[in-house]
């Protein structure tokens, strides 16, 4: 009995020690760590990051828009309005934490954009109207955001199916970023090196 009661106890300190467990709480809770800890990110690395996402973003949803379009050419015009419904585009808004909206005429004088944007939005009709090339755009507004507009090129057909009964067929990619979400990003970038 004093021999099994030993073993019994020689056993339970090896199972103790067996640290496979502990390491694997270490790592995490060493990430955890390096995630509280206040992070040095310059207004110049926001910017440019949010501007390399947005070209980024904006190229790849208007491939993933376009392709919806001709895929399915009477029902296109909904995913204008409904661009989440786009997997691919619902991936992105969520991998970076961005609004992706595509914007027209009738958002000119809409409510819900800053005065900012709404006169960058005036501007891109006017090279529309001129036929004159208009290039993207990063704009911040207040302390948190950052807005970044890529006009959609006049030809294309994502003019033509979401902006048919406008006067002049343009369309331009809205894409609203949230610094605190730009940081968070750059952040999990940097752990992961």
């Amino acid at each position: 009995m004093k021999k099994g009661f030993c073993i019994l106890i020689v056993a339970l300190a090896l199972y103790g020690c067996d640290s496979s467990g502990r390491v694997e709480q270490t790592k995490a809770l060493t990430n955890e760590i390096k995630a509280s800890q206040i992070k040095r990110v310059t207004n110049t690395q926001l910017v440019y990051s949010a501007n390399e996402w947005g070209k980024k973003i904006s190229q790849i949803a208007e491939k993933s828009l376009k392709a919806e379009i001709e895929k399915n050419p009477e029902s296109g015009k909904k995913f204008c309005n409904t661009l989440s419904e786009i997997p691919v585009i619902a991936a992105l808004q969520k991998e970076y934490g961005v609004q992706v909206e595509l914007l027209g005429e009738g958002d000119l004088k809409s409510s819900r954009l800053a005065p900012k944007e709404q006169e960058l939005l005036d501007a891109y009709l006017f090279s529309a109207k001129s036929k004159t090339a208009a290039g993207d755009n990063l704009q911040q507004l207040g302390d948190s955001m950052l807005v970044y507009n890529a006009p959609v090129p006049v030809e294309s057909i994502i003019c033509k199916t979401c902006t048919q009964n406008a006067e002049v067929p343009f369309s331009v990619w809205r894409l609203l970023f949230n610094k605190k979400d730009i940081i968070r990003k750059l952040d999990a970038k940097q752990l992961k090196k």
